[in-house]
Order: structure tokens, then sequence, then C-alpha cells
């Protein structure tokens, strides 16, 4: 701690680091240049960081130097129960680890305060039509998630510093956004004295940069980094690559903060800031509600940033007022940011390495489709894109199946209103109660194999549409709520009506999902969706009614309603009906109801059970980890790698995502996961999400490439590659299921290596991604580009990321699977090192790649064998050195 910047902040009891003397003690007037970001990074290094080491790391934030890393102590973790629960089993099987060695388990506990919310676990079973659904869907996810839930309650006892949201009360970045965070953290140091500093967190998903909207640093990590900070162990950092984007005029009447979002994410991947921390600013950014702003940050890993920062000023006060945050806090925010120069208008001379300009008057009303969300599409270009029927008798075409009781062309088989994307945000949800309100006067209704649901993120959402009596109207149309969780966002859409699932099998029917989720990657949302859309709220309940992908939702007519055509223009709601019913509904004594009970739950302390965990023997949802084993399935994650005479398991396109290395959604009977489930004795419709199952490695290292639509380049049957979750055994050149060849190459203690394009792992911050394809024995990745988050996962799991130079790819190569491939040199930050390719015919290329261990504690992790392993071997020597001392 560096005392001589510590001061008292006036006009409060509290102390705090003046960040703005300890850089320009270095730099004199360097402060007034420095980014958001960077200002908080210098505080927390001035609070935090080795008084020895302060000046080094100081001058690489002022001089915008990258070549050393310095430490970052996030001051919250916030996990939601898949990842959240898949780290807390990693610590549970650690204790076991410790206990086994001689260490004492008890001692094992997270360092970090620790928010867990249980929100990914709810399928929708009952669509929004069944004015039962919610209390009907949350009796299914307790009985399918009985192991799940215990654990998690396990937990909540036997560890220090662990807090539990249990399941139904809504979205873990919701909750951030609208309770959790203090945007400014006041906690006693060892001294009983109070100290205030800017609130920031990690959190395992990777939409956590959703609270950035209230000037908050928060990033989504993966599960096994999130680990490493729940112990206290510092998260090494370089200077992140710091983006300002200048927002700049008015969005047109009638577009959504989806509209918004969705141009951005289009336009920022185009502009490549994928790793960036981007920092929004300028008059549009300030004419922005925090709804609004949280609408964009949420959608950060869409364009690939790292963070997505907006600066405190009055619409933050504002919103924590609105919020029923306490009057002190919102005092204490608003005055520490203005005396730490962290408020807006200190940032005015803000410099940025880059700086972006985007115009929100030019934004339309956009969707995002089909197969990713930075693929924009606008509204108006339905048909030029290929989306909407080009020709009338198309489109009568498909209305006719309808009148013939068969489901028609591009069918929407799901319309969701889903996510904390958009659900957080109180103008779109009121847009789209308006749009149903108006929609049920002139008796328009959903079609009927148009499975809808509404899963807000918070439960406050409920109150004020009560109050604004819009409830009723989305309830009408099929958009009741059917729970409080991320649902079809998560690919937790539920089942299908048996006889329209028959259908789409039996004539082959392009079927597609509307959501208002961020997400929308093939396989992703329901394995029956071939394809799915991003649209705001209003957006998706206007789809309801027109029922396929293949209407033109600008132009063609929803219905005649006494000799006049209904068209969307009719029903769309105008922005002052939106603005005077937030105005009205929305009220803090809202969010007082909600989270006070909340936020008193009572916890036990951690004396009151055992360190460790009583495994259940049969459970398909909590296993005890395999990474310490030396037999069984998974104990190859405990061998050496030798990185050498390594066979490809696949051989794969770009843009491949986690969805892709280890699915979420449904897991299906004929999948190498249900044939495990089955035998297990589980029936098929509790068979549940293959997230669901992450917390036992057995079921979920089947979930390794399972995804339907992968696309591996080693799988051909031919001359033709075969879409499914499939690859090719060598040396025999047999394509069979992915699960039967990693069991056989497990049987033959065979080492794997992947072979990938660009944009590798992009997606969610899925730790079972790296998992998987480590228990199945893959030592290293090489591909043209990595995705941040799941790069650290494989470091994480000792898997080793390597990265094709410039100009050279697995196409240039002639790369087919049928080679052997070894590494050769010292694994150093960033080094060279040789990638040995042996073809089948005798010949051997040697092919230089960069080895992306970026930081020497990634070098230290990845020589560890994992993230775990590491702290095992710190702890169990700290426990050594304690244990002689004292004797």
């Amino acid at each position: 701690m560096n005392t001589a910047y510590r001061k008292p902040l006036p006009g409060t009891p509290h102390d705090y680091f003046d960040a703005r003397a300890a850089v320009e003690a270095i730099r004199p007037g360097a402060y007034a240049g420095l980014p958001y970001v960077s200002r908080v990074l210098a505080e927390q290094l001035v609070r935090r960081c080795d008084p020895a080491l302060l000046s080094a790391a100081l001058t690489q934030i002022i001089e915008r130097r990258r070549d050393l890393d310095f430490p970052w102590y996030p001051a919250r973790v916030v996990c939601h129960d898949i990842l959240g629960q898949t780290a807390l089993v990693d610590l549970a099987g650690l204790r076991d680890a410790i206990a086994d060695q001689g260490g004492d388990p008890a001692k094992v506990n997270p360092v970090v305060p620790t928010q867990l919310i249980v929100d990914h676990s709810l399928a929708v079973e009952y669509g929004g039509f069944d004015p039962e659904a919610f209390e009907k869907n949350r009796a299914v996810e307790e009985r399918r998630n009985k192991d799940r839930f215990h654990f998690i309650e396990w937990t909540k006892r036997a560890f220090e510093n662990v807090d539990v949201i249990p399941a139904g009360n809504g979205i873990m970045h919701q909750i951030n956004l609208e309770k959790m965070s203090p945007v400014i953290q006041v906690r006693q140091d060892e001294n009983g004295k109070r100290v205030a500093f800017p609130d920031t967190c990690v959190g395992t998903d990777s939409h956590t940069p959703h609270v950035d909207a209230l000037g908050v640093i928060a990033i989504g990590v993966g599960g096994l980094e999130a680990e490493t900070v729940m112990l206290g162990r510092a998260s090494m950092m370089r200077l992140p690559d710091i983006v300002g984007v200048r927002l700049s005029g008015q969005r047109q009447p009638g577009i959504t903060a989806t509209d918004i979002v969705l141009a951005l994410t289009e336009f920022l991947r185009k502009e490549k800031v994928v790793g960036a921390w981007v920092e929004f600013f300028g008059e549009g950014a300030d004419s922005l509600s925090i709804g609004d702003r949280a609408t964009i940050s949420n959608m950060c890993p869409e364009y690939g940033a790292t963070a997505a920062m907006f600066h405190i000023d009055q619409q933050t006060i504002a919103y924590l007022k609105l919020t029923g945050r306490e009057p002190e806090q919102v005092a204490l925010v608003e005055h520490y940011a203005k005396t730490t120069g962290l408020w807006a208008e200190a940032l005015s001379s803000a410099e940025y390495e880059r700086t972006l300009a985007f115009d929100l008057s030019t934004v339309v009303r956009n969707m995002a489709g089909p197969s990713n969300p930075h693929k924009r599409l606008p509204t108006s270009a339905l048909k030029e894109r290929g989306i909407a029927a080009q020709t009338r008798s198309e489109l009568d075409r498909a209305w006719l199946d309808e009148r013939c009781g068969r489901l028609p062309d591009g069918a929407v088989i799901i319309a969701a209103i889903t996510s904390c994307t958009n659900t957080s945000n109180p103008r779109n949800l009121v847009a789209a109660g308006l749009l149903a309100k108006k929609a049920n006067a002139l008796g328009l209704v959903r079609k009927p194999w148009v499975k809808t649901s509404f899963a807000p993120g918070s439960q406050v959402a409920r109150l004020y549409l009560e109050a604004a009596d819009l409830l009723p109207e989305l309830e009408k149309l099929g958009f009741g709520i059917v729970g409080y969780a991320c649902t079809t966002c998560n690919g937790m859409s539920g089942a299908l009506d048996p006889k329209i699932q028959q259908e789409i099998t039996e004539r082959d029917v392009y079927t597609t999902a509307v959501l208002s989720g961020n997400r929308n990657f093939d396989g992703r949302i329901h394995p029956y969706a071939k394809q799915a859309f991003l649209a705001s709220p209003p957006l998706v309940v206007a789809y309801a009614i027109a029922g396929t992908i293949r209407f033109d939702i600008e132009q063609e007519v929803l219905a005649e309603v006494k000799g006049k055509e209904i068209r969307l223009q009719d029903l769309w709601p105008s922005d002052q009906e939106i603005d005077a019913i937030v105005a009205r509904c929305v009220q803090p004594e809202m969010f007082h109801q909600v989270y006070a009970p909340m936020f008193a739950l009572h916890r036990e302390q951690a004396a009151q059970t055992r360190p460790l965990y009583d495994w259940r023997p049969q459970s398909t949802y909590i296993r005890r980890p395999p990474y310490w084993d030396t037999e069984g399935v998974g104990a190859l994650a405990a061998n050496p790698r030798t990185l050498k005479g390594m066979r490809p398991l696949a051989v794969l396109p770009d843009n491949i995502t986690t969805d892709h290395l280890s699915p979420s959604n449904a897991i299906l009977a004929s999948s190498a996961a249900g044939e495990y489930l089955a035998k297990m004795g589980l029936p098929e419709e509790d068979f549940n999400s293959y997230a669901t199952h992450r917390g036992d490695h057995l079921t979920a290292m089947r979930a390794t490439f399972a995804n339907p639509q992968l696309v591996n380049e080693m799988a051909v049957v031919d001359g033709v590659v075969q879409k499914g979750s499939l690859t090719r055994v060598e040396p025999e050149g047999q394509v069979m299921r992915m699960w039967e060849a990693i069991e056989t190459y497990l049987a033959r203690r065979q080492p794997l290596i992947i072979i990938a394009g660009a944009d590798y792992g992009q997606g969610s911050s899925r730790d079972w991604a790296a998992k998987g394809v480590r228990l199945a024995g893959v030592e290293a990745i090489v591909a043209e580009g990595f995705e941040r988050i799941h790069r650290t996962n494989l470091i994480g799991m000792g898997v080793l990321p390597l990265e094709f130079k410039p100009g050279t790819t697995r196409l240039t190569l002639g790369l087919d699977g049928s080679e052997t491939y070894d590494v050769v040199g010292e694994r150093r930050p960033r080094a060279e090192l040789t990638l040995l390719i042996h073809r089948k015919n005798g010949e051997t290329l040697k092919v230089p790649v960069i080895c992306r261990l970026d930081t020497a504690e990634e070098v230290s992790i990845y020589a560890a064998g994992g993230v775990l392993q590491r702290f095992a071997q710190d702890f169990l020597a700290a426990e050594s050195t304690q244990r002689k001392e004292i004797a």
C-alpha cells in the first residue's frame, strides 16, 4: 500500500488514494490526458501495487507502453450458476487434492467477495401463452437441478466470501446493474479505517461489461481466470488498447437501443476493436440513458471488445436514484468522481491512441442475422438480402401452407423477449407492451406454431409493466412471463410442440427463431431452429404475429381490419408514448420492493458444514474433477504434455465459437451425452441442457464438438465435407462421431492438436470449451487468431495456444488432418516457436508460429499444467514453509 498518496476524501469520513498526484509525480500534467480506463487502473495500482513496482507500472499507463506486466486486483467476482458452479466444483476438488497431500482444505476459500446468481438453468418448457408457465418452469428447474442446487447450497455454507442469489430472481448482469454495484466501493482496511475506491469486477460471463454503463470496469473472464481472482492472485495484464468512440447526433424517432447496438456492433467489428477497451463519449453518449448504455455495453463481446465504458455523469446519478440506491451512496459516487477526475466533464481532455466516430442519427431499424450478431440486417433491406420473399407469389405460397395447416417456409418457431441485453432497458419493454396493446385492439394474434416467451432479467420489469397495464397486453399475445432468467438467449428455449417438431423433421422446413438477445450463432438457440435473428422486443412481438421470417416486416400487410390494411408502422409506438409511461411507471420503490428482501438473505457460517464435499457417485451434474487423477476418463489432463507426435482432432474454418466447442442447448437423445444420460437412468424429458451438466466431466466431455452445425474439414466422405459432430480417426482414415473418436484416442493415449482459422473461440466465456478439449487429450491449438477469453481459458487448462504468422493458414499449408505435429522451442511470452508438420509422404515442414503465452504469469500457469495445479503447488509450498517456521 502506497500510503504517501492516501488522503482524506473531503467532506466524508473516508480516505482515498490520489492517483492524480501519483501520476503527476512522474510526469506533471499527464493525468489530464489519460482516458477513464487508465485513471481507474492507475488508482488501483496506487492502492494495491507493491511500492517498489509502482513507478514502473504507472509509467506504462502514462507513456502508453506495453512492455511490462502489471497487476490488476478486481474488487469483486460475479458468477452465474454454470461457470460459477463449475469454478466452485473445481475449488471443492482442489480442497480434496490439498487434503490428500496433507494440507488444510478449509483454508481454500475465495479471498475476493464472490457473488453467485442462479440464472442459467431455467428452460422454457412452458411457453408464455400458459398462464402458469412461471410456476411450472420453476418446478421443472428445481427437479432437474436437484444435485446442482444441493452443491450450490453447500458452497455458501462451506466457503467463506461466497454469497448466493437463488434461482428465480433474475439475471446476474441486470441484478449487478440495478443493485449489486455501488459504483464506488467503501471498505475497511486492516486498521479498520474506511477507504473509498472505484468498483471493479470480473464475471464468469462474456456479457459482464453490462455494468460498464455505470462507469464500472467489469470484464468477462473464463471460469478458470475467475478462480485465479477468487483465490486472491492478481490478474496480470498489460495496458490494453483503449479506443475512444465519439457518439454524435440524436437517434431518429422510433429507433430503439437495440437498433443502435446492432449498428454499433457491425461498425466496431469492421473497425477491428477486438480485445480493445472501448470508451464512449460525446454529445450522443450524453443523451443516452443508462438503460440505452447498458444495451450497448452488454454486447461488447459481440463487437469483440473487452470493455465498453461510459463515463460517470448526471445520467449515472439519475439511474442510481431511480434504482433506489441510498442517498448517501449516490452522493458519494458524484463527490468521488468529481474529486478524482472520473466525472465526464473532467475527461474532455482525455487523449486516445485511436478515436472512432459514430453518428446516432444514421441508425435505422435493424435486426442481425441469420448466423452472427455483427451481420446487421436493416429491416428495410429484407428482400434485397434474400431474407423476405422477393415476390408476392412467394409470400402467398408461404401463407398457403399456413391455410393448409402446414408450417410455412421460414416459419418463426420461437419468438422470445429475453436477455438482460434488452430487458434491463424499460424503454424496450414498454415499446413491446405498447405494440402488443395496439395489435390486441385490432384483433391480431400470434401464429399458432410460434412458441412465445417473455423472460425479463429482473422482477422489477413485472412491476412497472403491471403499473402501466401493459403486462396483460403482452400475455394476450403469448408473451407471459416464463421466468426471470437467461432462458432462450442461453439456448434454454425448451421443447417444441411434438407435432411441430415432427413436421420440421419430416418436411425439412426452414425454421427460424427471433429473439431480443445478444447471440444467434448456428445451433445455439434450439436444435430445430436452423437460424436465428436478433431484434428489439417490439420487433419480436411483430414477428410472432407475422409467423415467418420470409415476411417483409416493413412493407407487407400484417392483417386487414374493417377494410384497412395494417402494417408495422400502424402498430409502432411513438417515442412520446414510451417516454411518458417510463417516467410515470418506473419508480424507485419498485426496486426497493424487489431487492430489499433478496439481499437480506441470512448467510450461515462456514463452520456449520464439512470443508470437503460428499460427492454423489451417481450424479450426472456434480462430480469430483479429474485434474489430479492418474487413471480413468479425464486423467489425461494430469499427464505430462510432450507436444510431440500430435494428431489433429479437428481442422476448422474461421469463426469457431465456444458453442461449436461445447454447446449449451438441449441434449438430444441421439447425442453421445444423451446416450450416456440414458444409461445413467435419466428419462429423456430430464436430460436438461449441456450447460447444466458441466459440473460432471463424464457428461461434459461428451459435449466436446457436439454442435450439429460443426464443420470439421477432416470429416470428408466421398470428397464432401460433412456437417455435424464428426471427425476422422488416423491413421485408419475412418470418419466417425466425435465422441467415439475421442474415446479411441484416449485409449491409445494419443496426444492431439487442433488446427483452426481466424477468431477461434469467440462467444461465451465457457471454460468447458477449454476443459473439454484438454480432457480429450489436446495439447496445443494452432489458429490464425484467438478470442481473448478463450485463449486465457486454454492456458488455464494447460493447453498451448499458437498463432500462425500473417499469410500462413491451414489452407496455404494444405493441411488435411493426416499429418502429425511437434512443437519445438522455448516457451516464453510471445516467442517464435517452430511447428513441425510431418506429412504422410515423409515430408516435414518447419512453420514458424507465435507462442500466445502473452505474459510471464501465463507461462508460469501453463508450465504448472493449469490454474488449479499452479495454486495447489503454491498453497502447499506456503503451508510447508509455515510449518517449518512454527517448528
